[in-house]
C-alpha cells in the first residue's frame, strides 16, 4: 500500500512537470522496455517457477538442498542477464524504433527514448536479482521486505524530480537515472535480509544441472504466462505511440488503476502461490481449496467496487490527482476516459493474480501459458483492429477484454481439472457483492450529479471528489454486510489467526 501510494504521488509529480509532452512521452517508453523483461525473467519466471521449487527443497531436503539450488539459479540467471543486457544496449535504437514506431516522424522524441532506455535498461539485471532473493525471503514466510522494496524505486524517482526542478536541471533525464540507481537499491535491501534470514547466497559458475533444467521447464512458460500483462501493455503502447499524447494518457489511466491492483492482486499473488505450494506438497486438498477461493472472495470483495467507481467518476479522480501545472483539463478528460476503459478489466486482472497460482502450485505452466497466448492475440486483435474506428481508446478495451478473456479460460481449466473447486459460498458471495458494488455505483452517480458543479470549483474541487470518494467506500461497506457478501464475524476471527500466527520456518519466524 504504501509502495503504491508513493507511486501514485510519483506519477502526480511527472504530470505537473512533464504533463503529456514529449519528454513525457519519451520516458514511460523508455520505462516499459525493462519492465516487459523484468516481467518475463524475474516476476513471472521465479514467483511461478522458481517458488514452488525452492518451497519443495526446503521442505523436503532441507536448507542446505534450498540454499544450493538458489545458487544455482542464481548464477544462471546473472549469466544469461548480463548478455542480454549488453545485446539490447547495442541493439537498442532498432528495438526502440519497433515498439515506439509512431515516433518515426519525430526524430527528437525518438532520440529521447532511445537515451532513456539505454540509461534504465540495467534496472532489469538487478531486479531480476531482486525477485530471486524475494522469492527467497517469500519462501520462508517473510514477505515484508520484498514488498517494501519497491518503495525504494517511487522514493528514488521523487527525489530525483524534486532535485532536478530545483536545479533546473532535466527532469527527464533525471528520472531515467533515477531508476537505475533503485534497482541497485532494491538489490541490496532484499540481498542483505536474505543474509540475515540465513540464506546469503554466493555468485557461482554457471552450470547446468538437474534443478537448472526443472527450472527452465517450469520458468519459460511461466515467465511469459507472468508476463502477459506487460505484454498487452507494451502492444498499447505501440499503437498509441502513433497518436499524440496518447502514450501518456493511458499510463496515468494504468498507474491509477494499478493501486488496486497492485495493492490486491500482486499481494495475493506473492502469498498465495507459497501457501498453495506447501498444501499441495502436503497432500492437504481441502485446505489448498479453500485458500484459493477465499483468495477470489477477498480479490472481488476489493475490486469489484473499485471498478465501479472507476467507471462512475473517471474523470473526477483523473482531475483530482494529475490536473496541475503542465497537465491541462484536456488532459484529465482523456485521462479520465482510458481510466474508465481499464476499469472494465480490473476485477479480472485481479482474478488472474489469484487463479494463475492454482496451475503453478501443481508446476503447470504450460496450461496458463496456452491461456496467455489466446489472451495476448485477443489484445492484438482488438487494440489495432478498433485503432481506425475509436482511435487510441482501442487499446484500453483491447487490455480490458484480453483480461477477462484470460480469466474465463483459467476459471474453466481449474473447474475442469477437478483438483480445485469454486464453492456454492464463495459464488453466492461473488453475487452479493457484485449487488452491492452496482447499487454503490447508482448511489456515487446521483452524488456527483448533484455535486458536479462543486466538482468543477478549483475552489472545493478536492474536498467535494475526495468526499465522493469516501461516500462511495461508506455505502459499499454498508451495502457488502447488509447483503451478507461479506462476513463481520469472519473478518474478526481471521484478523484475529493472523495476528497470533507465527509459524517457524526453519528456526525463524513468520512475517505477515
Amino acid at each position: 500500500m504504501v509502495s503504491r501510494v508513493f507511486g501514485l504521488l510519483r506519477e502526480i509529480m511527472i504530470a505537473a512537470l512533464l504533463g503529456s509532452g514529449p519528454v513525457a512521452e519519451a520516458f514511460f517508453v523508455a520505462f516499459r522496455f525493462p519492465n516487459l523483461f523484468r516481467r518475463f525473467f524475474a516476476e513471472g519466471a521465479f514467483n511461478m517457477a522458481f517458488v514452488p521449487l525452492f518451497a519443495r527443497r526446503l521442505e523436503g531436503e532441507g536448507v542446505e538442498s534450498a540454499r544450493g539450488f538458489a545458487e544455482e539459479a542464481l548464477a544462471g540467471l546473472f549469466s544469461v542477464l548480463f548478455v542480454l543486457v549488453l545485446a539490447a544496449q547495442l541493439a537498442m535504437p532498432w528495438l526502440i524504433f519497433v515498439i515506439a514506431y509512431g515516433f518515426a516522424d519525430d526524430p527528437e522524441k525518438l532520440d529521447l527514448a532511445v537515451v532513456f532506455t539505454q540509461i534504465q535498461f540495467p534496472y532489469l539485471l538487478f531486479m531480476s536479482l531482486t525477485a530471486l532473493f524475494s522469492g527467497v525471503l517469500n519462501s520462508l514466510g517473510k514477505f515484508a521486505v520484498a514488498a517494501g522494496a519497491p518503495i525504494l524505486l517511487n522514493l528514488s524517482m521523487i527525489g530525483a524530480m524534486a532535485g532536478a526542478w530545483a536545479l533546473e536541471l532535466s527532469v527527464g533525464h533525471a528520472l531515467a537515472w533515477s531508476v537505475l540507481v533503485a534497482g541497485i537499491l532494491q538489490f541490496a535491501l532484499v540481498a542483505i535480509a536474505a543474509r540475515r534470514a540465513g540464506f546469503g547466497l554466493r555468485l557461482r559458475w554457471p552450470r547446468w544441472t538437474p534443478g537448472v533444467g526443472r527450472l527452465l521447464a517450469l520458468g519459460a512458460p511461466g515467465a511469459i504466462a507472468g508476463g502477459v500483462t506487460q505484454v498487452n501493455i507494451l502492444i498499447g503502447t505501440t499503437v498509441a505511440t502513433f497518436f499524440d499524447g496518447a502514450v501518456t494518457w493511458l499510463t496515468y489511466a494504468d498507474r491509477v488503476y494499478q493501486l488496486p491492483l497492485g495493492v490486491v492482486g500482486v499481494a495475493i499473488g506473492v502469498a498465495l502461490l507459497p501457501e498453495l505450494s506447501r498444501r499441495v506438497r502436503a497432500g492437504d486438498a481441502a485446505a489448498a481449496d479453500a485458500t484459493l477461493n477465499r483468495a477470489i472472495e477477498f480479490a472481488l470483495a476489493l475490486t469489484l467496487p473499485a471498478a465501479v467507481a472507476l467507471l462512475v467518476i473517471p474523470e473526477e479522480v483523473a482531475r483530482l490527482l494529475f490536473q496541475r501545472g503542465a497537465f491541462t483539463a484536456e488532459d484529465a478528460a482523456k485521462t479520465g476516459a482510458a481510466l474508465a476503459l481499464f476499469a472494465l478489466g480490473l476485477p479480472a486482472y485481479v482474478l488472474i493474480k489469484a487463479l494463475s497460482p492454482a496451475y503453478f502450485a501443481d508446476e503447470d505452466t504450460k496450461t496458463p501459458l496456452r491461456f496467455a497466448a489466446i489472451s495476448v492475440a485477443t489484445n492484438i486483435i482488438l487494440s489495432i483492429g478498433l485503432a481506425p474506428v475509436i482511435g487510441w481508446y482501442g487499446v484500453a478495451v483491447g487490455t480490458a477484454a484480453a483480461a477477462w478473456v484470460n480469466v474465463a479460460l483459467l476459471w474453466r481449466g481449474i473447474v475442469r481439472g477437478g483438483v480445485y473447486a469454486i464453492a456454492p459460498e464463495t459464488k453466492s458471495r461473488a453475487a452479493r457483492m457484485a449487488v452491492a458494488s452496482a447499487l454503490m455505483g447508482v448511489g456515487l452517480a446521483g452524488a456527483a450529479w448533484v455535486l458536479s458543479d462543486a466538482a468543477n470549483d478549483v475552489l472545493w474541487r478536492y474536498p467535494v471528489i475526495l468526499g465522493l470518494v469516501a461516500f462511495g467506500i461508506g455505502l459499499y461497506a454498508l451495502l457488502s454486510v447488509g447483503l451478507g457478501a461479506v462476513s463481520l464475524q469472519e473478518l474478526k476471527a481471521a484478523m484475529r489467526r493472523r495476528s497470533g500466527d507465527s509459524r517457524p520456518v526453519d528456526g525463524g519466524a513468520a512475517e505477515g
